[in-house]
């Protein structure tokens, strides 16, 4: 699992570390993985050039440091200072003594322009805002020479806490993190300018709660429901769908689809779509009656395509008057009554998209997209539910007191392909089948994530339907399976 620390956490347990060691050795530790991972990215670390960007703060310093250690490896090295007052001196006296040099204002543009591999050293985790003119011309420098661009701890111009971007930033080919990541490393739109990231361990003591935290493979595997020797359909949970309409029974079918692929034991479909999904699934249980007459179920999947008529407005209130976990989605997030979402006693698992998350929440959607970390703890703490907020990284916050609900979760596994019709309905049945076999709304939602996303991967890079990703789900499924024994 990859867990991400806020600012001032990192920068506590910094401190508690620097007392403990000799001065500089933090630094150290810091250059020598930073060198490393540089010299990995050339072909040849010998006849290499290099250039630092370097700013005022450590990052600038351990630039500097690392530099050093590559011009003493036979690279030549040249320091762009920002400000070259408050360069951090030690690190600039080893990298001149190591044969590196320091650039003249005038050429500096010139040498990030003619370098193989440029270092942004400039903001460290404390920056807020974009770049200012004379560092943001050197970024465009380095984007324009074509050289590799690696950034020390975070890309210069995105914030280390939320992911915002506020202004121009460094786009790096690569980011080398230090002690722990960063909670805008994992979460768009600042994601989208850390390239591939590496961790390099210095030693810190961090709280066992984090702030952030991605699943991978092995958690996920972990999670996921297996049936028991005693297993019945009942045990294995039965999940009701109230989705689509005359318009739209294409919903119906993809959320059932999702449900049945997702590991339900049994799907009950109620709504006006039933003969739809019938044609496609034989197995689901129909019935033409309200939800709450419709049998026996461990959780509900309410919304995809239903419309906003009175018949879609009764069954979303039948539903919600439930006592077992509840998924909303689509237009169940416009139909809903927050109070009653608020006023229930089991799991609420809401699904929105950018858009509606702005909707629900009354801000614009760029503010939504801008600021996703923000946004999605909002919706959870306004609802009193888990928020699922879709988009290009997928952001899970679990319903205010419910077992860690302080950590947001980040989907690893997202692609842009899955930006298709119908993908949201498919994600929601099966995210529903996770929640009737006894998840917790944090954790269907997250595995249903991550396997949504994977199936979707699993078609290549090539146009996928929500209909593929739906029959992905079974070898998906048998792949985790398999891993997880």
């Amino acid at each position: 699992m990859r867990t991400a620390y806020s600012v001032e956490t990192v920068r506590a347990a910094e401190r508690a570390l620097m007392a403990q060691l000799p001065h500089g050795a933090l630094m150290q530790r810091a250059a020598a993985g930073l060198a490393a991972a540089c010299a990995g990215l050339l072909r040849r670390v010998y006849g290499a050039r290099i250039a630092l960007l370097v700013g005022s703060g450590d990052n600038g310093g351990d630039a500097l440091f690392a530099g050093a250690r590559l011009a003493r490896r036979g690279a030549g090295v040249t320091a762009a200072l920002l400000n070259p007052e408050r360069a951090h001196s030690e690190g600039l006296a080893a990298l001149l003594a190591a044969g590196g040099r320091v650039a003249s204002a005038e050429a500096a543009d010139r040498a990030v322009r003619s370098a193989d591999l440029v270092v942004d050293g400039i903001v460290g985790i404390g920056g807020k805002g974009g770049l200012r003119p004379d560092a943001a011309q050197l970024a465009r420098a380095a984007s324009d020479s074509g050289a590799v661009i690696v950034s020390v701890d975070l890309p210069s111009g995105v914030d280390a806490d939320t992911g915002e971007v506020r202004g121009t930033a460094v786009r790096a080919d690569a980011t080398v993190t230090f002690g722990s990541y960063k909670p805008g490393l994992l979460i768009d739109p600042a994601r989208e300018h850390a390239g591939a990231l590496r961790l390099v361990g210095i030693g810190l003591e961090l709280p066992s709660r984090p702030d952030v935290e991605a699943l991978q493979h092995a958690d996920v595997a972990a999670l996921l429901p297996r049936p028991e020797a005693e297993s019945d359909k009942y045990r294995r949970g039965v999940v009701g769908v109230v989705a689509g309409s005359a318009r739209y029974p294409g919903a119906a079918v993809l959320a059932v689809a999702g449900a049945l692929h997702g590991g339900a034991g049994a799907v009950r479909y109620a709504g006006p779509a039933a003969d739809a999904v019938i044609a496609r699934f034989p197995e689901t249980l129909v019935s033409a009656g309200p939800p709450s007459k419709a049998g026996r179920v461990q959780a509900w999947v309410v919304g995809p395509g239903l419309g906003d008529g009175t018949d879609a407005r009764q069954a979303l209130e039948d539903v919600l008057a439930s006592d077992v976990p509840v998924l909303v989605d689509a237009d169940g997030l416009r139909l809903m009554s927050p109070d009653a979402v608020r006023g229930r006693t089991a799991e609420t698992v809401l699904t929105p998209h950018a858009g509606e998350a702005a909707a629900l929440l009354g801000v614009s959607r760029e503010r939504v997209e801008s600021g996703r970390l923000a946004a999605v703890r909002a919706l959870a703490e306004r609802f009193g539910a888990t928020a699922l907020l879709k988009g290009s990284t997928t952001l899970i916050a679990a319903a205010p007191g419910a077992r860690g609900h302080h950590t947001v979760r980040v989907n690893p596994t997202g692609t842009p392909w899955l930006a298709t019709a119908g993908s949201g309905d498919v994600l929601s049945g099966l995210t529903g089948s996770l929640l009737a076999a006894g998840l917790s709304g944090r954790d269907a939602a997250s595995v249903g994530a991550y396997l949504h996303g994977l199936a979707a991967r699993e078609l290549g890079d090539a146009p996928v339907t929500a209909v593929g990703v739906a029959e992905e789900l079974r070898g998906v499924w048998r792949g985790m399976l398999t891993s997880g024994r």
